[in-house]
């Protein structure tokens, strides 16, 4: 079995999760595991915040080359094969 990670780093949440959340959900089928992680304390939530996805399929090049794409979002890939 093949794992593909993508973590996806979002330098300004606010402003650019709504286009990251568009392209996680046209591939969305693709995604065996989805984890969202930012800084949050009761005072204030962080700007940046960072997401991991377990991707497969046929997709996957299409999937991270869109992800690559948007403007201030880093996209970082591990392939694993066993």
């Amino acid at each position: 079995m093949k794992h593909t990670i993508f973590g996806i780093h979002v330098s300004d949440r606010i402003e650019k999760v709504p286009a990251v959340q568009a392209v996680l959900s046209k591939y969305g089928c693709s995604i065996r595991t989805r984890l969202g992680i930012h800084d949050a304390d009761t005072a204030s939530c962080s700007p940046s915040g960072l997401v991991l996805v377990d991707v497969f399929g046929p997709e996957t090049e299409q999937f991270y080359g869109e992800l690559r794409a948007l403007e201030g979002v880093n996209v970082q890939r591990m392939d694993f094969e066993q």
